[in-house]
């Protein structure tokens, strides 16, 4: 039998000022129940590169510390405007949410899920940035509570859940508050994942081999924590509600 690998990498598109189409498809694989998506404090709704593209590159721009441990970097609003479009968008696996602060109804960070499966009921939490006048608050816990409830809350529940069996976060072994709160949170310590990430050029990373074929762009490893179904119905679930409830 004859066989041949004829895949050509689609040609780069041109996305300068592209913000994508009207009415706005997040594309996501599963629903996105709202209801479960807010607390009394915080509510979590798609980012919108119309809305929200300009506010993230302010933000970022402004403090350049809070993309220091993600994978890319983004200088310009194209920058922003092609990683929602080529990364989020295009991969049903993937959203983008925006953190509002309800009390100032101010656009407060953003969160996402990553590599979700609906075949095998797993997700990641990524992209998790707080804006400094929100850093130190009650709107990371509050925001990454109500992702959980989303994920692992069961269907039939009200609000209703997704019924995942697991949620993965990752971090940048450097980056030690990213684990300590995940940890609060919930999540049980599984790992290290060993060059994970192909990093944006300036990141601070791991040296790559000579010949790679990044050679220019550091490696990351990533440390491994888990949330899991019958973690949330053996405890979880009460533990999160009291770090959303936490003055």
């Amino acid at each position: 039998m004859s066989w041949v690998n004829n895949h050509t990498p689609p040609p780069a598109q041109d996305l300068r000022g592209y913000y994508g189409p009207e009415p706005y498809d997040v594309n996501f694989v599963f629903p996105l129940h709202l209801r479960t998506l807010e607390s009394a404090r915080v509510r979590l709704t798609p980012f919108i590169p119309a809305q929200h593209a300009q506010a993230y590159l302010d933000a970022v721009t402004a403090h350049p510390s809070l993309e220091r441990w993600t994978p890319l970097n983004h200088r310009t609003l194209d920058d922003v405007l092609r990683t929602i479009e080529t990364w989020v968008r295009a991969d049903p696996g993937w959203v983008l949410l925006a953190i509002v602060d309800k009390p100032s109804g101010a656009f407060a960070g953003v969160i996402g899920l990553i590599k979700t499966s609906a075949p095998q009921l797993t997700t990641e939490i990524g992209w998790v940035i707080v804006f400094p006048a929100f850093q130190r608050t009650y709107v990371a816990s509050n925001a990454v509570g109500v992702l959980l409830r989303y994920c692992l809350e069961l269907p039939t529940a009200e609000p209703p859940g997704l019924g995942l069996r697991r949620v993965i976060w990752t971090a940048n072994p450097f980056n030690t508050q990213s684990a300590r709160t995940a940890q609060r949170m919930g999540f049980k310590l599984e790992g290290t994942l060993r060059w994970s990430w192909v990093l944006g050029e300036g990141k601070e990373g791991k040296k790559p081999r000579a010949g790679d074929p990044f050679e220019d762009r550091p490696g990351r490893d990533s440390v491994l924590l888990a949330f899991c179904g019958d973690d949330w119905e053996d405890g979880g679930r009460e533990l999160v509600q009291k770090r959303i409830d936490r003055v």
